[in-house]
């Protein structure tokens, strides 16, 4: 990034050089991260074009680079094949805000996951609570009709 650029601004490397590529060099590129329950989704900044979108559960790992307190990434497992990806990003001011942030929403989606579950066991109580109770009524409107019958 260039003295000019925002501060609070975010680039990272769209395209990693690998042995493997035609590639020279890494590209970077300013991006808006979307971080919610569901996930992470990177929006390149200017066209607002969806680079990648990371749902929650894939990824594993989330810190700032211990020697550059500007660099910051995530490392999530690919949806389609048994591979993992490494997402790395720069950020003048902001590395260790996001990494709080994401890890909030990993808190956040833990506790509604645990709610989610409890309501579910809380609903399955009642409904076994609901059929006991129409067993019983039914019985009770029996028996008062035997005994109507009988006088």
């Amino acid at each position: 990034m260039s003295d000019t650029e925002d501060d609070n601004e975010i680039s990272f490397p769209v395209k990693t050089p690998d042995p493997y590529s035609s590639e020279k060099a890494a590209k970077k590129s300013k991006v808006h991260l979307f971080v919610s329950l569901s996930g992470i989704d990177i929006l390149e900044s200017k066209t607002k074009f969806l680079l990648y979108t990371c749902p929650l559960p894939t990824i594993s790992f989330c810190a700032v680079l211990p020697s550059s307190s500007k660099v910051f990434g995530f490392v999530a497992k690919h949806p389609a094949v048994d591979a993992y990806h490494c997402y790395l990003f720069k950020s003048q001011t902001l590395a260790y805000v996001l990494v709080s942030v994401i890890g909030d929403v990993f808190r956040a989606a833990k506790k509604e996951e645990r709610v989610r579950g409890g309501r579910d066991l809380i609903v399955e109580a009642l409904r076994h609570k609901n059929k006991m109770l129409q067993k019983e009524n039914s019985e009770l409107k029996r028996r008062l009709a035997d005994k109507n019958n009988q006088q």
